[in-house]
């Protein structure tokens, strides 16, 4: 993976944030391809990863002028991209859920009402991981993304490094800190 000249697209961003839309562009290229790899590995989809891209650049592209330091625009597009890619996620999995829902429903309807979860309880099982995830997304941006990689995508402890472009012990380090403050949260 190439280096990224920080200097570079400090500048660049300067030259975006006062109209500049070649200077945008030259960032777009610059930072794509690191992008569209965290999105494609996140949603494991490659036409939600680009729809994710496309929201997170339009969303850059609106914001940019709100950015104060241009050095950290990476930094700042990664958290655009988590949480285009985290909204995407959990709305096909809400569709998901919806679909299973009725198809639950017409079981029910079929079948003795004793058997298997009432639309009820799925309706409320809903409720109860929506209520987690909420409290996940409320940590720091880091232990976030480390718990959201790590118990709802089910991916390793190499790959969240590699992804979030930091050592394993980080994110071990993440991981712990966010668990932490999580189970804090949920007394």
């Amino acid at each position: 993976m190439a280096e990224l000249d920080y200097q570079y697209i400090g500048e660049l961003v300067l030259r975006a944030q006062e109209g500049d839309s070649d200077a945008f562009a030259e960032l777009y290229v610059a930072t794509y391809q690191q992008q569209y790899r965290f999105s494609y590995r996140y949603l494991q989809d490659e036409f939600l990863a680009q729809d994710a891209l496309q929201e997170t650049y339009i969303l850059a592209l609106k914001n940019i002028t709100t950015l104060r330091d241009p050095h950290v625009f990476v930094s700042w597009l990664n958290q655009i991209n988590m949480r285009v890619c985290f909204d995407t996620h959990r709305r096909e999995k809400r569709q998901e859920v919806e679909l299973d829902r009725y198809e639950q429903f017409h079981l029910t309807e079929r079948a003795n009402r004793g058997e298997g979860d009432s639309p009820e309880d799925t309706a409320l099982r809903q409720d109860q991981q929506d209520y987690i995830v909420r409290q996940v997304m409320s940590l720091p941006f880091s232990e976030s993304q480390a718990i959201l990689l790590r118990y709802f995508r089910n991916m390793k402890l190499e790959e969240i490094a590699d992804m979030m472009q930091i050592s394993q012990s980080s994110v071990k380090r993440y991981l712990n800190s966010g668990r932490e403050k999580l189970a804090k949260q949920l007394k």
